[in-house]
């Protein structure tokens, strides 16, 4: 019997020594190194290191968000990429988080943002408060735009670079599709090093990778929410299970442009709030751009 009640203490703390892992795991940021390496970056924009956050869903990681910062400050970028859902319906007055969020990460470096689903979760009214707010706090905000940017790398050398952006499918119904922005990009700059923002992973292969960015970034999958071993994921925000595209470097496998990629960042909040990740911390993602010289 002293056996029997031996194990009976023994759940208990099994359950409560899981839970407070859990809880650790979701508030503890993991910041991760990652290099894209292409032939065709310019010279000088070898070295520049960018930091994509993503899904984020109104989380707050320390008083206003500084431990978030922090990782993002630590990091050192050159350009900062959010890729949607920094807010979605539980989020307390949207807007004005999205402004504390952003105002902070452009005194980091420059900030560019895409809309996710969530943030047209909130209505339409809703989604452009959320974006007139990160305009005001000096972010480029990209709706189906593009932008040449002009930056100096790490040598001192500089190089041109264009930076295009969709807005989510749930945005306006006649809103200008992703063919035609890309169609933009080409009729405007020839034939640029180029990357797309997008908050979809679901729709890379198919879809963007069709448009010849040379990357593609995106969320939306939140890593798979449980990573299980040997599994690129339990389930996506779909609800399907055992997806693939939901972490990291993924090639076009659909037969698309033969040197498009994705990167996925598994993001930093959870939706809905009682969906815990499992094995899958919230992520700051630190990309550097690197000259590919192989022949």
């Amino acid at each position: 019997m002293a056996r029997h009640g031996r194990k009976r203490k023994i759940w208990p703390l099994l359950l409560a020594a899981l839970v407070l892992f859990a809880l650790w795991e979701n508030r503890s940021i993991q910041t991760e190194d990652f290099t894209f390496a292409s032939a065709r970056l310019p010279e000088g924009l070898a070295g520049l290191r960018i930091v994509q956050l993503s899904d984020l869903h109104g989380a707050e990681f320390g008083r206003d968000n500084e431990r978030l910062l922090a990782a993002v400050a630590g990091a050192e970028p050159d350009l900062i990429l959010v890729t949607g859902d920094l807010v979605d319906e539980d989020t307390a007055e949207p807007a004005a988080y999205a402004g504390r969020v952003g105002a902070a990460l452009t005194a980091i470096a420059p900030t560019y943002f895409v809309t996710g689903n969530h943030e047209w979760a909130l209505g339409t009214a809703g989604a452009e408060s959320v974006k007139q707010a990160l305009r005001l706090s000096g972010v480029t905000v990209l709706s189906n735009e593009a932008v040449e940017l002009t930056l100096t790398g790490p040598s001192g050398g500089e190089g041109k670079m264009v930076l295009a952006g969709v807005d989510d499918p749930n945005a306006y119904a006649d809103q200008k599709t992703p063919e035609e922005l890309a169609a933009e990009v080409y009729a405007d700059w020839g034939d640029p090093f180029w990357l797309l923002l997008a908050h979809r992973n679901n729709r890379f292969d198919g879809g963007y990778c069709r448009f010849g960015a040379d990357l593609t970034l995106c969320g939306h999958a939140h890593g798979g929410i449980w990573r299980l071993p040997g599994t690129d994921g339990l389930i996506d925000t779909h609800q399907q299970w055992f997806p693939s595209f939901t972490s990291g470097f993924y090639p076009c496998t659909d037969g698309g442009h033969p040197a498009a990629e994705v990167f996925v960042s598994r993001g930093l909040g959870n939706s809905p709030r009682w969906a815990l990740r499992l094995f899958n911390r919230p992520q700051v993602a630190v990309i550097t751009l690197e000259k590919d010289n192989a022949t």
